[in-house]
């Protein structure tokens, strides 16, 4: 997958918006809502899950990692170079989920 490719799949869930976020794209739930992912690098997307959520996904696929904010387990980072479409996906809506809280 391509930054695009990540970029195309965030935006194509209902009500997304990208917005910069420190220097790169942040994936939000509308305008002023809550990050549910962004492009830090052309190389990861990070997703944010809930803790179990990440552990899954860094079990099942080896093209993701967890990522940590201090001592919080916040993300899964996803190596977009080796990343399955499909399942980046169902990452991706998971967390898109969990910002609109269904």
């Amino acid at each position: 997958m391509t930054p695009d490719d990540a970029r195309r799949l965030a935006l194509d869930l209902p009500g997304v918006v990208e917005v910069p976020h420190h220097g790169f794209p942040s994936f939000r739930t509308g305008a002023g809502g809550r990050i549910f992912a962004t492009l830090p690098t052309a190389d990861v997307l990070r997703v944010m899950l809930e803790p179990d959520s990440i552990r899954a996904a860094v079990a099942q696929w080896a093209w993701c990692r967890e990522g940590w904010w201090g001592s919080r387990l916040m993300t899964v980072e996803v190596l977009l170079a080796d990343a399955d479409a499909a399942a980046v996906t169902e990452l991706l809506d998971q967390a898109h989920a969990r910002a609109v809280g269904r």
